[in-house]
């Protein structure tokens, strides 16, 4: 996709390309198309909520599809283990740290293939996988929720798995999304209920958290061309001075992390998004309103809001005004559109609905949880 052809649309649906959406339910039923038809989304975000079935969800993916003048992002957390949005219609898929524990970097490129193949039956394009989180001994004895969604528990391990599990899940044609930036193992909180503070020093994250993301992005930098920014809190490496004892802010939201740290320092310049702007990191932070301002101006190119339309539907129109009244710098939008733009023009169309092939890949990822001897709810899967 052209990037002017994203420079030539109307300024509201330049803005709705910057956001990536929840839907309600299971249906395009009016109250979703009211939403996709107001916003015009850059991308929807399909979660455990909107998964009756495999004809079900294909065909609620394509109506949204035919309702959006521009081909939008469609994704979803489709890691394994806990955070498993497809198990109501396929076998239960591995968890990254059995993997892992098991030593098995077959399994990893085996999880990735599986995932992507089937993701693009279903009608996605994108998945916000792998987790890059670093779980020491030590980490894993924190309350924040990624004991069993990463890969590894030094740098080298988390990039020796993600390396191959990229690579099994983007050659089926599905993006992955590298997560969640710049590292959020070390927080003792969940970022779902409250901002965890990584209180790590500058040289300690770039030698540990972020040493897996910087050989990505010099060994090969098309093969990442998403990252997903966290709502952590960076004490050691972004207060901002200039308020009265100074203000952390998320690093989601900070211009610090995003252009700064990712962007200038790192060089990586392909999309980055943010992690769901509902989650309690963010709203007991500041309103969705500022939220996805100011997102949009620390250097983020699309901001996650996954649940409430009322939300969704408010965090819009605060950015779109912001940008009618001209406090959005043009070469800010532009930037933006371009990176969009650039992504929509490699992602990969969906693949037919095969429901023999699904029941085949489905009997594979059994196999694979018989070999690592993975278990869901007590029972071997």
């Amino acid at each position: 996709m052209p990037s002017d052809s994203l420079y030539s649309i109307p300024l509201e649906q330049q803005v709705g390309q910057f956001f990536f959406i929840g839907l309600p339910g299971t249906e395009l039923d009016a109250e979703t198309r009211e939403l996709i038809e107001e916003v015009k989304p850059g991308g929807i975000i399909i979660f455990g909520r909107n998964v009756a079935g495999p004809d079900q969800l294909r065909t609620l993916v394509d109506g949204v599809r035919e309702l959006l003048p521009v081909e939008p992002l469609v994704g979803i957390d489709q890691e394994g283990g806990l955070v498993d949005r497809l198990r109501k219609i396929f076998t239960p898929m591995p968890a990254a740290r059995t993997i892992r524990q098991h030593g098995d970097l077959a399994a990893s490129r085996a999880l990735g293939r599986i995932t992507g193949e089937v993701l693009r039956m279903l009608g996605f394009n994108m998945n916000f996988a792998p987790v890059m989180s670093i779980m020491t001994d030590e980490r894993d004895l924190l309350s924040n929720g990624l004991y069993s969604r990463s890969f590894g528990r030094s740098p080298g391990e988390v990039l020796g798995y993600t390396t191959v599990y990229l690579r099994g899940l983007q050659e089926t044609g599905i993006i992955g999304c590298l997560k969640h930036f710049p590292g959020i193992g070390a927080g003792e909180v969940d970022s779902h209920e409250q901002m965890p503070l990584v209180k790590l020093s500058h040289d300690d994250l770039i030698a540990q958290d972020l040493a897996p993301y910087i050989e990505l992005f010099q060994r090969n930098d098309d093969r990442v061309r998403c990252v997903m920014v966290s709502h952590g809190g960076f004490p050691n490496i972004d207060i901002r001075q200039e308020y009265a004892g100074g203000l952390l802010e998320p690093a989601s939201l900070s211009h610090n992390i995003v252009t700064r740290l990712l962007r200038e320092e790192l060089g990586y310049q392909h999309l980055v998004v943010t992690d769901d702007l509902e989650m309690g990191a963010i709203s007991r932070h500041c309103d969705i309103e500022a939220a996805a301002i100011r997102a949009f101006l620390a250097g983020e190119d699309m901001m996650l809001i996954c649940a409430r339309p009322d939300i969704i539907r408010r965090g819009y129109h605060a950015l779109l005004q912001t940008a009618q009244a001209g406090r959005l710098p043009e070469g800010r939008i532009h930037e933006s559109l371009k990176r969009i733009a650039d992504i929509k023009d490699i992602v990969k169309e969906p693949l037919p609905l095969d429901m023999e092939r699904i029941r085949t890949l489905s009997d594979e990822t059994k196999q694979l949880n018989e070999k690592l001897n993975y278990t869901y709810g007590g029972t071997v899967l």
